[in-house]
């Protein structure tokens, strides 16, 4: 069934591209009940929705095939989004081989049942010794960069861009003005904001479409933790105060948190869209809802504020995903 509510769009930067003030995410588009076909149903009321940009990758596991199978089943138009990055199976990938890198793409074409693709980043660029995408850290050139250029000319991919998960490195990459959008995600949430000082504001420089990602933190603002009242010793003393605040702060207000966590997002100045990475269509459901209600009200955001101030910093104990139903778990560097 059709919803009657016509989402709100924004503009993604200088690609003039006009998407909704949500978009899908399909890293875990799979990773439901349902498994591949479970894909169907998530992308089909996504659509109806009126969300119209999804985002994959070609190292997300199965989610880019999946995403570009339920895409061809619709019929309905949609934008695509997805990265370079090693496939699923790949054990000898070389970022500067442009050989490989055109496979890769060819494999992208292959599973999204498509021509062309409408948005093509470099996955992760930020993570110095991850993947070797650049000759050096200054210039920030290298194979893909030119690559990424002769495929926009021959019009196999219509833009480029960058997604990351850090703060500074992934701003100067911003910094070159080579990329027409940017992915940022687990720094871009209500109690980690180490993007929206560095990485949205020189996005915006150069009028780069934003996409912010993960605003519930990778699991750690999906749901209240009992774990944060009793047990994870490696939870800070600042953390756990700080979360309990939050904890109490949302049974006052009456508001779910992912609900508060997407609609702090939808306030953030600077981004075009905000991701949302749903199981099944009841927590698409529920995301959806939040949108509708529009960003928080000012007195919310300042509370809101003032809780993220108890603790603005990542204590070095904690890891990027929450492990707080993870038994055993004793915090980065731990041998269990």
């Amino acid at each position: 069934m059709e919803n009657a509510t016509v989402m709100k769009k924004r503009i993604l930067g200088r690609t003039g591209l006009e998407v909704g003030e949500l978009s899908l995410g399909g890293a875990f588009v799979t990773a439901g009940e349902d498994g591949f076909e479970g894909s169907l149903p998530v992308v089909r009321r996504a659509l109806e929705l009126g969300i119209n940009l999804a985002d994959t990758s070609a190292d997300y596991g199965d989610s880019e095939e999946a995403l570009g199978w339920a895409l061809k089943e619709i019929g309905k138009p949609c934008i695509v989004s997805t990265k370079l990055g090693p496939p699923p199976g790949w054990t000898d990938f070389n970022p500067k081989d442009k050989d490989q890198l055109k496979r890769v793409v060819e494999l992208c074409l292959k599973n999204l049942h498509r021509d062309v693709i409408d948005i093509l980043m470099v996955h992760e660029p930020d993570r110095p010794g991850q993947f070797d995408w650049y000759n050096d850290d200054r210039s920030f050139h290298g194979p893909v960069v030119d690559f990424l250029q002769e495929l926009k000319d021959e019009g196999v991919i219509k833009y480029t861009g960058i997604g990351g998960t850090g703060v500074y490195e992934l701003a100067r990459l911003c910094d070159t003005g080579w990329y027409d959008v940017v992915l940022t995600a687990f720094n871009s949430s209500p109690l980690w904001r180490d993007a929206l000082t560095h990485v949205i504001p020189t996005a915006n420089k150069h009028n780069m479409g934003v996409f912010l990602a993960s605003p519930t933190q990778q699991g750690w603002l999906v749901k209240k933790y009992e774990q944060v009242y009793n047990g994870a010793r490696w939870l800070t003393p600042q953390r756990r105060a700080q979360l309990k605040a939050l904890y109490d702060f949302v049974d006052e207000i009456d508001m779910e948190l992912p609900v508060l966590c997407l609609r702090w997002a939808l306030g953030v100045e600077g981004v075009s869209t905000v991701l949302t990475g749903p199981r099944n269509v009841a927590q698409l459901e529920q995301n959806f809802k939040a949108v509708e209600q529009g960003p928080l009200p000012d007195d919310i955001s300042e509370r809101l504020d003032e809780i993220y101030h108890m603790l603005p910093h990542r204590p070095f104990e904690e890891p990027a995903g929450c492990h707080l139903e993870r038994e055993g778990y004793w915090g980065p560097g731990a041998v269990r």
